[in-house]
């Protein structure tokens, strides 16, 4: 058993404080509900566009609703979400790397492939990395 002496473990609640007001949604989106760092990669320009998507409730994009039902019907594995059948894409190539970290009912989630352009994405991945809000910044 660990023992801490009286200033130690003042110093310690300090600290925990001083991270906790550093970063507030940080620290709940770790603590709490089910949530994912988002991050929507551009080629290999570096244009990323990043969401934290919280379930509970939902929120982090414009279509976080859609997104945290879609996930919750295949209990947070992004890979298992079903392809959209009626997708029609561009044979363009602009590839785009999605990207999510976070958890889902206290399970670690990790996920990341690249697609051969965004319309590809949104049909493997549904609402899920819809990050830009719908405003269609990253287009192919």
């Amino acid at each position: 058993m660990t023992h801490l002496t009286r200033s130690a473990a003042a110093g310690l609640l300090a600290a925990t404080a001083v991270l906790t007001a550093a970063a507030p949604g940080t620290a709940l989106a770790t603590r709490h509900g089910d949530w994912l760092r988002l991050t929507v990669t551009r080629g290999d320009a570096g244009d990323a566009l990043r969401a934290l998507l919280r379930c509970d409730p939902p929120r982090g994009h414009t279509r976080a609703a859609e997104a945290c039902a879609q996930l919750a019907s295949v209990d947070g594995d992004i890979g298992a979400l079903p392809t959209e059948k009626d997708a029609i894409c561009p044979l363009i190539y602009a590839p785009v790397t999605a990207e999510a970290r976070g958890r889902w009912h206290g399970r670690p989630v990790a996920y990341r492939e690249t697609f051969a352009n965004r319309c590809e994405m949104t049909a493997r991945t549904g609402a899920v990395f819809a990050v830009d809000g719908g405003g269609g910044r990253m287009r192919g």
